[in-house]
């Protein structure tokens, strides 16, 4: 009796001898002398099907179910192939703009990238967000265990959350509104709330950048945490969290730090400069793989003039900063630190500038010490995957020029 309920490709070695039916897409058709091959694809791997001789009409990409029984075939992708088939048609295919069947994708990335709904198909480039989805897990993960609590704030308000340029203006009702670059703001507010709180969210940044590592729109994985020390807190968590993340990295117990002003040394920057360069990032790393054989380290200390004004300064000074910024493989990967937590702190530090008057008025009743980080996860991803270029671990990127598929 031909098995009613579907089977995956992945599941066929446990089905040797018995009927299966399959579902999927057909990855690639190959006519020899007295055999018909199809592999089949569908979400968990690649299936050969033995097909009769002079089967037509079945291009890359049509929509299929085969019945059949499954016959071990040492040549056949795991071991398993399918004989005696029926093959029923559900959706029928043009020839896909890109080769799906090759191993590897020849394409240029801006093709792959006008033809994302299909070239996503390919086995490589799902592998890369496949990954992309166990990173997001294993952050909620690590959070989870450390009595975090999910939320998901607004992605439309009222002013900017890092400054009032470089934001997307948006019209709300007939009002001026904004969206979001970082749900920053809401984080500490509810820090208030739970305590501990985490989001993964989109988020957008109006910047005037080109390059391999920005985007319009990406996905921000944020979190705020309350009754801190100082930074070094948020740092441990972060570390954690990482680990958690991507368990094949070796994360070390305590990831190695470097104060800014060191770091600016060891790069051969000038000393008065407020940021690290790219280049400036790949210097701290290759110094940070040759002391202590790793591919992350954290800088701490940035100035304040670099710093949003609710960072929290280093003790005792005004210049430097208790914050961090993550450098996973030569760059950039996540930004943290302390915050401020006293209202007459954050009239200061505003001076007039206007803000979110629910979120200055949120430190007036009563907010602990805390702080938090962000980390990019289409940058994170890249360095993890090897990834020349952030579109390459998004599925649908928004830049400058860019606002299809």
């Amino acid at each position: 009796m031909i098995a009613l309920h579907r089977v995956l490709s992945v599941e066929l070695p446990g089905w040797v001898g018995r009927p299966v039916r399959l579902a999927g897409w057909v990855h690639r058709r190959r006519q020899l002398k007295s055999r018909t091959f199809l592999i089949l694809r569908d979400r968990a791997g690649l299936a050969q099907v033995v097909a009769p001789p002079g089967l037509a009409g079945l291009t890359e990409e049509t929509v299929v179910t085969v019945t059949g029984t499954a016959t071990a075939n040492p040549s056949a992708p795991g071991g398993v192939e399918v004989v005696e088939p029926s093959i029923a048609v559900l959706g029928t295919a043009e020839p896909p703009p890109v080769d799906l069947y090759r191993p590897e994708l020849r394409a240029s990335l801006p093709t792959l990238l006008d033809h994302a709904p299909v070239a996503l198909r390919h086995p490589t480039l799902r592998a890369v967000h496949a990954t992309a989805a166990a990173v997001v897990a294993g952050f909620r993960r690590a959070l989870d265990a450390k009595g975090f609590v999910e939320v998901h704030t607004p992605k439309i308000v009222s002013t900017g959350t890092e400054s009032g340029a470089n934001t997307f203006a948006v019209d709300y009702f007939g009002r001026p509104a904004y969206l979001a670059q970082s749900p920053q703001f809401y984080k500490q507010m509810l820090v208030g709330v739970f305590e501990r709180v985490y989001e993964v969210g989109p988020v957008f940044r109006a910047e005037p950048h080109d390059t391999v590592r920005h985007l319009a729109e990406y996905t921000s994985l944020d979190a705020e945490m309350g009754f801190i020390t100082d930074h070094r807190d948020v740092m441990a968590v972060l570390r954690d969290v990482v680990a958690s993340m991507a368990p094949s990295l070796d994360v070390p117990a305590e990831i190695p730090s470097v104060h800014f002003a060191e770091a600016l040394r060891i790069a051969g920057a000038h000393p008065d400069e407020v940021d690290l360069a790219p280049a400036h990032e790949r210097a701290v790393g290759a110094w940070a793989r040759a002391e202590y054989g790793g591919d992350l380290v954290f800088v701490t200390g940035y100035p304040m003039a670099k710093r949003p004004f609710y960072t929290h300064p280093e003790p005792g000074g005004t210049r430097y900063s208790n914050s961090f910024d993550l450098l996973f493989r030569g760059s950039e990967i996540s930004t943290g630190g302390q915050r401020l937590h006293r209202h007459a702190d954050y009239v200061a530090a505003l001076a007039g500038r206007p803000v979110d008057r629910a979120y200055l008025d949120t430190f007036r009743y009563g907010m602990p010490p805390h702080g938090g980080f962000a980390i990019g996860l289409e940058r994170f991803v890249a360095r993890l995957v090897g990834a020349a270029n952030v579109r390459e671990t998004t599925l649908f990127p928004r830049d400058r020029g860019r606002l299809s598929p």
